[in-house]
């Protein structure tokens, strides 16, 4: 496993670490503790470092299974959560000291942890970002040491560009694969002027850069690939990085005439990998076999000038006219 600086943290992470959406079980299914504890020591046996996970995933079970795990680790793990999409309904207003505080101490409590190495507000409204008391009041509790960092997961480039003017914004959480491409032309140098680290989530679309999928799969109707296609309830770039499934499975079939197909999740990764502004990339698993595959990435070979040249021409071919002006 290598390693990159995250930032402002000044932690030294795991360039593939672990997201944990669906650990414990796939989306939709009920979560299993068991299940969770294989998958958290199989990737710190691997060297994984840095854990992301957030208070809505499996209704704060990830956060409690995470706890529970770090109780037991003997190496130093970094662990993240993030905060705010337990408002109902889900409004700028909502991000106020009084919720803010409640989520924090929420968290603190299913971890039984006295700080939170990183806090992220997790895909906040556009209209968060142009209120700087709510980041007045990210910097008040890290003076209380109740967070040792804050940053912040997007939805949009926009909103990335604007987080980081905070002169304490350590870190920025945003989707960067090989279907969205944005992020580096219009961001990543912007972040490393002012050394905000780079988290990139989603890194396999949704399971669909594996090269597993096809039009006959079928989707659980508790999973997201299933019931928020058209973003019915969340941001549509959520699933599948925004990318119709139909256009979405025609790149893949492109992207397999590049790379070898039982391989192809490898690459995906590695791809993320070559931009060193990247902190770590957040795969997760509902699985050890997928924790080992995904591991693999960090020492895999950098892609080829003739590779890299190809997944861009695919992009612009299949994918930019879908997600480009969106996020």
């Amino acid at each position: 496993m290598k390693y990159r600086v995250l930032g402002k943290t000044g932690f030294r992470v795991s360039e593939i670490s672990l997201g944990t959406w669906q650990l414990g079980g796939r989306w939709g299914e009920k979560f299993n503790f068991d299940t969770a504890r294989e998958i958290l020591n199989e990737a710190v046996d691997h060297g994984v470092n840095f854990i992301d996970t957030a208070d809505v995933y499996n209704d704060g079970q990830s956060e409690e299974a995470i706890g529970k795990f770090l109780k037991t680790a003997r190496e130093r793990i970094y662990v993240t959560t993030k905060a705010g999409r337990r408002l109902n309904p889900h409004t700028t207003e909502g991000y106020n000291k009084e919720n803010i505080i409640k989520f924090i101490d929420d968290s603190l409590k299913n971890m039984d942890l006295e700080a939170i190495d990183l806090i992220q507000l997790h895909c906040p409204t556009t209209e968060v970002y142009y209120r700087p008391e709510v980041f007045d009041i990210m910097d008040e509790l890290v003076k209380k040491g109740k967070i040792l960092n804050y940053g912040v997961s997007v939805e949009k480039v926009e909103e990335a560009l604007k987080a980081i003017e905070y002169p304490n914004m350590a870190t920025v959480q945003i989707i960067y694969n090989m279907f969205r491409h944005k992020p580096a032309e219009k961001f990543f140098d912007r972040a490393k002027s002012k050394n905000v680290g780079i988290i990139a989530r989603v890194p396999l679309a949704s399971g669909m850069l594996t090269g597993k999928f096809y039009r006959d799969t079928v989707f659980s109707k508790k999973d997201h690939r299933y019931f928020n296609r058209e973003g019915q309830a969340f941001d549509k770039g959520e699933t599948f990085s925004g990318v119709p499934y139909e256009a979405g499975l025609q790149a893949v079939e492109e992207l397999k005439k590049i790379f070898p197909e039982e391989k192809l999740a490898r690459y995906a990764l590695r791809w993320i990998l070559m931009n060193d502004n990247v902190s770590c990339v957040i795969p997760g698993a509902s699985r050890v076999s997928q924790i080992e595959e995904n591991i693999k990435a960090s020492n895999f070979p950098p892609l080829t000038d003739d590779q890299m040249k190809g997944v861009e021409e695919i992009y612009q071919r299949y994918i930019k006219k879908y997600v480009h002006d969106s996020w």
